[in-house]
């Protein structure tokens, strides 16, 4: 551990860890049920780091609740597939999947992941 400025210890990476990426995601399941119990859920947060995979690397999504709507869906164990280059350096990823089971159902979604560290 180090001290900053104002001497409150702060935890380090040690020489053998090292910070991966991570990407921020928004998206919107599928159409689920039929009538008037017709309906989707939105949800949004952060991967995983990245788990290096052949020559490129996916993330794991582990999400505990889309919004609520009497119920709430989770999206469990999900892996990203891998970097999609976008130009400078840069890359998003595909996820593509299903909720968990709730009130009887389950929800298809997929979407685009942001691009990594977008301002630097």
């Amino acid at each position: 551990m180090q001290k900053n400025k104002t001497g409150v210890k702060k935890k380090t990476l040690s020489s053998k860890q090292t910070q991966r990426h991570v990407h921020e995601f928004e998206g919107s399941t599928k159409l689920a049920e039929e009538g008037a119990d017709r309906h989707n859920h939105r949800f949004a947060g952060v991967t995983g780091q990245a788990i290096r995979v052949g020559r490129s690397h996916v993330h794991e999504i582990d999400l505990t609740k889309t919004d609520f709507l009497n119920h709430f869906h989770n999206l469990k164990k999900i892996r990203t597939g891998p970097a999609i280059p976008v130009g400078n350096g840069k890359h998003v990823h595909f996820v593509t999947g299903q909720t968990t089971l709730n009130d009887g159902h389950v929800h298809q979604f997929n979407f685009a992941t942001l691009i990594q560290a977008p301002l630097v």
